[in-house]
This record gives C-alpha cells, sequence and structure tokens, in this order.
C-alpha cells in the first residue's frame, strides 16, 4: 500500500511545520486524537510516541486507533517521518513534506507506505487500510492543521515566513 494526501494551505510555513511537528499537542486541537505520549527522547533527538486517534464511522461513533511510532523532525529539509514499530500498522513508514509555491502558498504531502504479512489481498489492504482508516484519519488531521495555520496566520501579530 502507497498511498499520499495534500492539501495548500495559505499559512506561515513555519506555523504549519510546527503544528504538524507537535504531535504531544495534537490532541488539543484534533478533535480525533485521543492521546499522545511521548515514550522516549533518543540522543539523536528522534522520539518514539504513542498515538491514538479514532476514525470516525457515524456521527461520534469511531473506530480506536492506537500505535507506536519513531517520529524524526527535519526542519532544514523540511520533512517529518514517522515509522510505525508498535500496533497493527507496525511498519508503515510515513512522510510529511512540505514545499513552498510560486504564490507563497504551502503544499503539505502526507505519504503512507506499508506492507504487511497478513494473508490478505493487497487490493483490500489499500481499501481498508490505506483510502479508509489511514487517508481518513490523515485528511482530517491535515485539514486541521491546515486550518487551525491559516487561522493564526490572519492574526496580526503573525509574520510571514519561510521554512
Amino acid at each position: 500500500m502507497d498511498t499520499c494526501i495534500e492539501r495548500v494551505v495559505y499559512a506561515d510555513p513555519h506555523e504549519v511545520y510546527e503544528l504538524a511537528a507537535a504531535v504531544e499537542n495534537w490532541p488539543r486541537i484534533l478533535p480525533h486524537y485521543r492521546w499522545v505520549r511521548v515514550v522516549e527522547v533518543m540522543t539523536d533527538g528522534s522520539r518514539a510516541v504513542e498515538m491514538a486517534a479514532r476514525r470516525e464511522v457515524l456521527w461520534s461513533l469511531g473506530v480506536p486507533l492506537h500505535w507506536l511510532a519513531i517520529q524524526k523532525v527535519q526542519p532544514d529539509v523540511p520533512r517529518i517521518t514517522f515509522e510505525h514499530i508498535g500496533g497493527l500498522t507496525r511498519g508503515m513508514q510515513v512522510a510529511w513534506t512540505f514545499n513552498v509555491l510560486a504564490d507563497g502558498a504551502l503544499r503539505v504531502q502526507i505519504r503512507h507506505v506499508f506492507e504487511p504479512r497478513w494473508p490478505v489481498p493487497h487490493q483490500l489492504v489499500h481499501l481498508v487500510v490505506g483510502d479508509y482508516f489511514v487517508n481518513g484519519v490523515a485528511a482530517r488531521t491535515l485539514r486541521c492543521i491546515g486550518a487551525l495555520a491559516e487561522a493564526r496566520s490572519r492574526q496580526p501579530d503573525h509574520s510571514a515566513s519561510r521554512i
């Protein structure tokens, strides 16, 4: 499974990056995140993070999701990566990339690559895990972070900066 979603955000690129990198704050700013715990900070700056979200099914009903990942923040690239090391999605690779466009807007992409060793057809993994669960949660995450960054960038005390 290899899936990618993207959104163009009209906000300060640094603001968007900071919101995306600070996963410990996601439960405060993202309604679908139940909790995030920083389990360990490694000497190279990467962090083991335990994360829990839910994928809405109907109204307030949702499927609970839980995983453990290693997060690496690379502001000079700019890029944020996660490698799932625990949970049903062990082995999933996630990359957030940030590209400033000619008009000053920011294209944010989230790519998920996952090749489980489950005895399930690849098409079913892509449809259920990729399209429904992964893209469902990632799209909402990106939509909320983008909207929050855009709202903050419209405030007069924010100056435009570049990643």
